[in-house]
């Protein structure tokens, strides 16, 4: 049996290396990272997802799945790579509030069909992240103070599992399974479509006000005050800018979920600190919700970390407030706490966040500059020492880290079990799994 067998077994395509698509097929959003894979598939069906699987099994290959490529590590090399771009529907029940989504989707797609009946998904920040990996990673945005976790909103999937069989799978017919998906990653069966909760948003005021870095302090004791004591429809960002060939900034990004009246009066601090040098604070639809950040949407090069804060104390603020921000493009401090520092109602491996804030740091990932952010790095996680849990959300996890990072031992270890019995052979691998 060969890696050309797949193109017999499979209805949809087939890249092998040397193929014309093979290349950009096989590389990941982020383009800093590398993939040595041995073919890329994109699957018709699910009867194509289960005949990858039965091929790797036989063949000794591992498949991973990376609807959009986010969350590439590199360290796959070997493996079969399949792109679920054709399992691509989006269907919404307004009535009972649920979506059905492909695989294939990406949050734009579903938020435009939900705001046509005032309704959101738990969507992050930016529109062309998928769905099925932020939301089997946990998934936190801009609803999650006030929803909770993406994943906790999943009433249903359809998957395909280790030993090929499609299957749906809820809390009624496969609990260890369904609880697994829901926040533990994508390494216990493929994933063909999700079902989730929508909720109503009848109006949503949110935006940015920028300012230059010399406010960056001030800003920050602005953030300090918006987020202290916030209700759980208010979510507020800080973020901390170093783009090449522009002068160094300072933002308060933030969403509320409600009359526009009261977020503007709850932001109304902001209007006090002069000197505002950008203002998009408006009000948006939930297709709109990318607008807050404008994050890139095309495929780039960067190098990130991301950790959990225990407190905004003297060591934070002198390390993330008035240090230089470069070499580093961006530093991201997200206010938590509401709804996702409480269990569920349904429980799923995340778990609750007890920690009140979440760091993101973001850098350019090109060769001549890798060196000096990693270094960045290491000097920020050194000086905020006790300020950090060690604890990361799975879907800020980076190249190198492992998933026990993201959860309890406890946690890992029933993630652990669940992997065995389902996958022995380790057929299906997660971008980041939980087998160690």
């Amino acid at each position: 049996m060969t890696i050309d067998d797949l193109r017999t077994s499979v209805r949809g395509g087939v890249l092998l290396p040397g193929d014309a698509d093979f290349e950009p097929a096989a590389q990941p959003w982020n383009t800093a990272v590398a993939q040595s894979v041995a073919a890329v598939v994109e699957p018709a069906d699910a009867r194509d997802v289960a005949a990858v699987l039965e091929y790797a099994a036989a063949a000794g290959h591992v498949v991973v799945t990376q609807p959009t490529g986010h969350g590439a590590t590199g360290d796959i090399d070997g493996a079969i790579l399949v792109r679920t771009k054709h399992f691509d529907g989006v269907e919404i029940d307004a009535e009972r509030r649920i979506a059905r989504v492909g695989s294939g989707v990406q949050w734009g797609r579903v938020q435009a069909a939900a705001a046509a009946h005032g309704l959101t998904g738990l969507a992050g920040s930016n529109p062309v992240v998928g769905v099925t990996g932020y939301t089997l990673g946990g998934g936190f945005g801009w609803f999650a103070r006030k929803y909770g976790w993406a994943a906790d909103a999943v009433r249903a999937m359809e998957v395909v599992d280790a030993a090929g069989k499609p299957q749906r799978v809820t809390a009624e017919s496969d609990p260890l399974l369904f609880w697994a998906l829901r926040g533990g990653g994508g390494d216990f069966a493929i994933v063909t479509a999700l079902e989730f909760e929508l909720f109503p948003l009848p109006q949503l005021y949110g935006g940015r006000m920028m300012w230059a870095a010399e406010r960056a302090r001030e800003v920050f004791d602005l953030f300090v005050e918006l987020t202290t004591g916030a209700p759980e429809e208010l979510s507020v960002w800080l973020q901390r800018y170093q783009i090449p060939g522009a002068a160094p900034t300072v933002a308060i990004d933030f969403a509320y979920l409600g009359d526009p009246a009261e977020g503007r009066r709850l932001t109304a601090r902001l209007d006090a600190l002069g000197g505002i040098v950008a203002d998009s604070r408006g009000l948006l639809t939930p297709a709109e919700i990318g607008r807050i950040t404008a994050e890139p949407t095309d495929p780039s090069p960067s190098l990130s970390r991301g950790e959990l804060l225990t407190n905004l104390g003297d060591a934070v603020v002198k390390t993330l407030i008035d240090e230089p921000v470069a070499p580093l493009l961006n530093i991201q401090i997200r206010a938590l706490g509401g709804a996702l520092a409480r269990p569920s109602a349904g429980g799923g491996a995340r778990g609750p966040v007890t920690e009140p804030y979440a760091l993101y740091l973001l850098g350019l990932g090109l060769p001549h500059l890798r060196e000096a952010v990693d270094t960045r790095f290491g000097e920020i996680n050194d000086a905020l020492g006790s300020h950090l849990t060690g604890a990361k959300p799975y879907t800020f996890l980076a190249p190198g880290e492992s998933a026990a990072a993201a959860f309890d031992p406890q946690t890992l270890d029933r993630l652990q079990q669940i992997k065995r019995h389902r996958d022995p052979n380790n057929v299906i691998r997660a971008n980041f799994p939980v087998h160690a």
